[in-house]
């Protein structure tokens, strides 16, 4: 099978290649395997002895009609937080690179091994999962894959992140699915800049030992892919469950959208726009759309705005050892001092606003009702490198930006998958969010592959 006619494959479809007989999972595995180290620093280790004993195994298995699931043999990548057994894992640190590896495979890696993924390697992140743009003076900054600066003209976009090299690995045809970390957006973001979709979990969803944390009360992790389907597949495998159905149609499907969420974030008119059109494709399938206040989500906005980010003070008290030792110097500057924004916080507040999150979580629930809530991803398109490369205060301003409509979903740990909703003039992709009450999963899996069906982009 050449290159052309698997690389944007759905992971689904791959694997039916392998049931058929018609792709070979060693031959698909070499050619990721070549991808990946070619790939434009999205991968920070290829493992490549492991993807070809799995490929091998998993080979074996389609030829005695016995996959492990419906996705045995389908390249994937975990984000370089997830342990590997015989890999380090560094969270994108300079810091890190001198652990020793890991003895074992963190239980999500090894739910997604018994289910036949093959691993071909870990990808690429912001400095300890700590921004969203992706930016990485350590490992190189992987850049946005739907802008082509040498055919484009300007500078090159950010990734986003945190999960940067996870949405360049997807969306550059490396492997069909990524696994990434989002804590405050940084599966949606990544996702969004580089038009693919990404899956937050709510954040009981999936198991979290071995993987390297920001934010106790905050992450989650999921999948990056091209399709809802294939995000919706890995879901079921991994956690041993039949692939999902989608929903029957739109028809009476409630959807709300907030009332005010064009004065609270500054979304760009190209944002804007597609937004409005995805909504109402929406509602000519017959989904029924309220634009209306949600009392709960404005809550989480204000108190972000207001009393702060819990996740930031969280991720403070992780690296604070880091960050009053001589190591100090070594992490990105721009992760350091947005860290350092938490030294002075008084030891109260975090209290304070889990508190908040906690009254908040279960009013959120309740006034949506079984809707899905509706939002831009990210209010502008993918920004340019090097000026936030150059300006430190540019850089903190843009990223505070890039994170503003993906926090207060993370405040309300709602499940969410962020899709596409096309593109400015100059290519470069927006997005939505579709968002549910906490642990609400299963309904918006199986709503967001209607969505997927049933509404086409223009």
């Amino acid at each position: 099978m050449n290159v052309s006619s698997w690389d944007r494959r759905s992971a689904v479809g791959l694997a039916h290649t392998y049931g058929e007989g018609s792709a070979d999972v060693e031959g698909v595995v070499r050619e990721a395997i070549d991808r990946a180290r070619a790939c434009n620093a999205a991968f920070i280790d290829v493992t490549e002895t492991r993807a070809l004993e799995e490929s091998r195994a998993a080979a074996a298995r389609w030829r005695e009609k016995r996959p492990a699931s419906a996705l045995d043999g389908v390249p994937i990548a975990w984000k370089d937080l997830f342990d590997v057994a015989d890999t380090v894992s560094t969270a994108g640190s300079a810091l890190f690179r001198g652990r020793p590896p890991a003895t074992a495979d963190a239980p999500l890696v090894a739910a997604g091994a018994r289910a036949g993924f093959v691993c071909i390697g870990k990808t690429n992140l912001s400095e300890f999962a700590y921004s969203g743009l992706g930016l990485n003076p350590h490992f190189g900054t992987p850049f946005n894959s739907a802008f082509d600066a040498t055919v484009e003209g300007g500078g090159h976009r950010v990734p986003g992140g945190s999960s940067s090299g996870a949405a360049i690995a997807v969306a550059a045809g490396v492997v069909p699915i990524a696994v990434g970390t989002d804590t405050a957006g940084s599966i949606r973001i990544p996702a969004a800049l580089n038009g693919v979709v990404g899956y937050r979990a709510s954040s009981a969803r999936y198991p979290q030992q071995g993987m390297i944390g920001l934010s106790k009360s905050a992450d989650t992790c999921g999948p990056l892919a091209r399709s809802v389907a294939d995000c919706a597949a890995f879901d079921a495998v991994v956690r041993g469950r039949e692939l999902p159905r989608s929903l029957a149609g739109l028809r009476g499907q409630p959807f709300v959208v907030p009332l005010g969420w064009e004065s609270r974030f500054a979304v760009t008119n190209d944002v804007g726009d597609n937004f409005m059109r995805f909504v109402a494709r929406l509602s000519k399938a017959g989904a029924r759309i309220q634009q209306v206040r949600v009392r709960a989500f404005d809550a989480a906005c204000d108190l972000i705005a207001t009393r702060g980010w819990f996740g930031s003070l969280e991720a403070f008290e992780a690296y604070r050892s880091v960050l009053d030792s001589d190591d100090a110097k070594r992490i990105d500057q721009r992760v350091r001092t947005r860290l350092e924004l938490s030294r002075d916080v008084p030891a109260s507040r975090l209290a304070e606003l889990l508190a908040e999150r906690g009254r908040l979580l279960g009013e959120f629930g309740a006034e949506i009702d079984g809707a899905t809530l509706l939002l831009p991803t990210v209010p502008h398109v993918a920004p340019e490198c090097a000026p936030l490369e150059a300006d430190p205060q540019r850089f903190a301003a843009v990223n505070a930006a890039t994170l503003s409509m993906t926090m207060p979903g993370s405040f309300l740990d709602t499940p969410a998958f962020a899709m596409p909703t096309g593109a400015d003039p100059a290519g470069l992709p927006t997005s939505v969010q579709l968002m549910r009450a906490q642990n609400d999963d299963d309904a918006l899996i199986a709503l967001a592959l209607a969505v997927e069906q049933t509404v086409a982009l223009d």
